[in-house]
């Protein structure tokens, strides 16, 4: 399977975000049907609005200036998720 999709979005949860991606909480979205699980770029904001204004940014980029946006941070597309572990909370 190749890994072709590049996929932008916002979370104020990143360990959760990933973990609902990975097992497909959201069985309709986007992650979903194209199986977008693997992190190999973010960034950082201390408030919703710049992070929203940045995705927006990039999402309007042409698909090279991201690969060199996210080569520029990650030479090797290392996958990063083990970076950000979560676990469902036990009820």
């Amino acid at each position: 399977m190749n890994k072709t999709v590049l996929y932008t979005g916002v979370t104020n949860h990143l360990p959760k975000r990933l973990y609902e991606h990975k097992e497909k909480i959201n069985p309709k979205s986007f992650t979903a049907k194209y199986n977008v699980h693997y992190l190999i770029y973010f960034e950082k904001f201390s408030w919703i609005q710049l992070a929203i204004e940045r995705e927006k940014e990039i999402k309007n980029l042409t698909r090279q200036k991201k690969l060199d946006l996210i080569l520029a941070f990650n030479p090797e597309l290392e996958f990063l998720n083990e970076r950000f572990k979560y676990s469902e909370p036990k009820e």
